[in-house]
């Protein structure tokens, strides 16, 4: 008796497991994420997902980005660019830190950007996302952040030179 006891508790532990439920907040979009989506998609007269795909390479390629991959029938590229992650508040503060209280605090140094683009066919078109996000490396070699970038102007940038490139590759000029 005792046996079957351990075996249907054993048995039962998983299954206690699957019962949480998420939350329904959980799987609703807030107004920021709209907003940020909007920011992030456009949508292009053109149902060729391949000119966009071929175009956004392009473009990834003439602001510094290395391409990491692409898969055409899934509409999808992925690229990176290292750039320097060093800002004058942190080495001020860590100097202070370091005169002060002798200790060394490490500082953020290095940065990897990274970008994906997605297309899908919409009505009569089709829609590109493009998301920007940055990895942060301190002077220690470990992760001091992940973070999206927001900023309206550097999607603003990417759209831009995708619709002249775009333009550029469609016209064959």
């Amino acid at each position: 008796m005792r046996r079957r006891s351990v075996w249907l508790a054993l048995l039962a532990a998983p299954a206690a497991g699957c019962a949480q439920q998420i939350p329904p907040a959980a799987l609703q979009l807030t107004q920021e994420s709209l907003a940020q989506r909007q920011l992030q998609t456009r949508r292009f007269e053109t149902e060729d997902e391949s000119l966009l795909l071929s175009s956004s390479v392009s473009v990834l390629q003439d602001l510094g980005y290395q391409i990491g991959s692409t898969h055409a029938p899934l509409g999808f590229v992925f690229a990176t660019k290292q750039a320097d992650a060093v800002e004058v508040g942190q080495v001020i503060g860590a100097v202070l830190v370091a005169v002060v209280f002798g200790v060394a605090v490490p500082i953020d140094k290095d940065q990897q950007i990274r970008v994906s683009v997605i297309t899908r066919k919409v009505d009569r078109g089709t829609a590109l996302r493009v998301t920007f996000q940055r990895v942060v490396k301190n002077t220690k070699g470990e992760v001091s952040r992940i973070e999206a970038l927001n900023s309206p102007q550097l999607y603003q940038e990417f759209f831009d030179r995708l619709s002249k490139s775009v333009f550029l590759e469609a016209n064959e000029i």
